[in-house]
């Protein structure tokens, strides 16, 4: 399949009989508690349940099926933010192929860990995809690998148009499909699938404000992307694929952005509604159908949760940021006299107001208070916001001198 040829309904289906087997058809559902909080009828597809927990498997096995015995035994050369990465180096090493994978300096350990533990060899160069890019087409170059790219490839793209197959035979109702984009090649695979049978449904691809290159390409915009960093990572894409841009424009596409407190409030709400990490890039969907209620309301919607590759201690902060945000954790600064038995008359006021202390500090030093009294801040968890004000009304009524401390996270 050349890359000027157009990609047809068959080439999709080609690739869903290729990859059949090695590739988790992952389930799609519909969550009640979601639709009910944003508007919609909400149902997620988790690709977050692929082996290496991204999508990227599909295209990437796809492309690989398709290399000669000759360029096999020269290996491939991928670039990656991660997911992509740790897909060729998968399927790479289970079809006995070397796979070297550029990966830029700033991506997350966890990501570079897990691509090492697949078995590819391991570069980071650069601070961007961008840049780790021209280090990939060097290797190209000097050791005859094939390149294998993560989404401006008719074979990659019509791997991830899979998705877009079990979504309308799993869900043909469906008014919209909304997906995380990056350079393109799922949202333009399933561009594919849906033009050819059902052209109905509405495709709208999500990117973050600091990421724009799709809306840009879109609109025929000369604006710079922004650029920065961003908790997604796995779609701070600067310049959009040829060839996926050309066929979202075909089919009509829509491109919206998100923020990032978007982005972590959908993470978090994965987490606590659907019981499942989704790492930022793969969140951006969720995120639209909360920062753009209007565009979806009352319609039936398929996000899709392209990826869990979160690390850990991001996912952590996350997950205390949300609690902060929601007025389930709070921080307040009290002004005790500083003699015995002044701390725990006050523990005492909150724990009958149903405040969980979790943190005490003392300031006897760095403050403006007397000298005979200390500055107290505390961390309280509490049920919700209206609960943290109750808290907080409690000890103001028992006579102390107490201030929320701004946020600061």
């Amino acid at each position: 399949m050349p890359a000027e040829r157009p990609i047809h309904l068959d080439d999709v289906r080609a690739a869903a009989a290729a990859i059949e087997g090695a590739v988790v058809r992952t389930p799609s559902t519909v969550s009640q508690t979601l639709s009910e909080l944003l508007g919609c009828t909400v149902i997620v597809k988790f690709e977050n349940l692929q082996f290496v927990a991204s999508f990227k498997e599909r295209g990437a096995l796809y492309r690989l099926l398709q290399l000669t015995d000759h360029e096999r035994a020269a290996g491939v050369v991928a670039v990656s933010a991660g997911n992509h990465a740790q897909a060729v180096a998968r399927h790479a090493t289970r079809l006995g192929m070397p796979a070297t994978i550029v990966m830029p300096a700033t991506t997350p350990f966890v990501k570079v860990a897990r691509t090492r533990h697949l078995g590819a060899k391991v570069e980071l160069y650069g601070e961007t995809v961008a840049e780790a890019m021209m280090r990939g087409h060097e290797l190209v170059t000097t050791e005859g690998r094939i390149l294998i790219h993560p989404f401006d490839d008719p074979f990659v793209i019509a791997g991830q148009g899979t998705v877009g197959l079990e979504l309308i035979e799993d869900h043909p109702e469906l008014d919209i499909i909304c997906c995380p984009v990056g350079g393109g090649g799922l949202l333009a695979g399933i561009s594919v699938v849906t033009r050819a049978l059902a052209p109905q449904i509405e495709l709208v691809g999500v990117q973050t404000d600091r990421y724009p290159s799709m809306q840009r390409a879109l609109t025929h915009s000369r604006e710079p992307v922004p650029g920065g960093p961003t908790m997604a990572e796995g779609i701070a894409v600067a310049t959009a694929g040829a060839l996926t841009s050309a066929l979202l424009s075909e089919a009509g596409a829509d491109v919206l952005t998100v923020s990032e407190r978007g982005v972590e409030e959908a993470v978090n709400l994965f987490l606590e509604i659907e019981k499942v990490v989704a790492e930022g890039a793969g969140a951006v969907g969720l995120a639209a159908l909360g920062e753009h209620r209007e565009r979806f309301a009352g319609k039936v919607v398929a996000v899709v949760l392209t990826g869990g590759n979160i690390d850990p201690r991001l996912l952590a902060s996350v997950v205390l940021r949300g609690l902060v945000h929601s007025g389930r954790l709070i921080r307040v600064r009290v002004l005790l006299d500083d003699r015995p038995g002044s701390l725990s008359l006050l523990t005492r006021v909150i724990g009958e107001a149903g405040g969980n202390i979790v943190e005490v500090a003392h300031q006897r030093l760095f403050t403006d208070a007397p000298i005979r009294s200390t500055s107290v801040e505390l961390s309280i968890e509490t049920m919700d916001r209206p609960h943290a004000d109750t808290v907080i009304a409690a000890v103001a009524s028992a006579g102390y001198d107490i201030d929320p401390v701004p946020l600061d996270v």
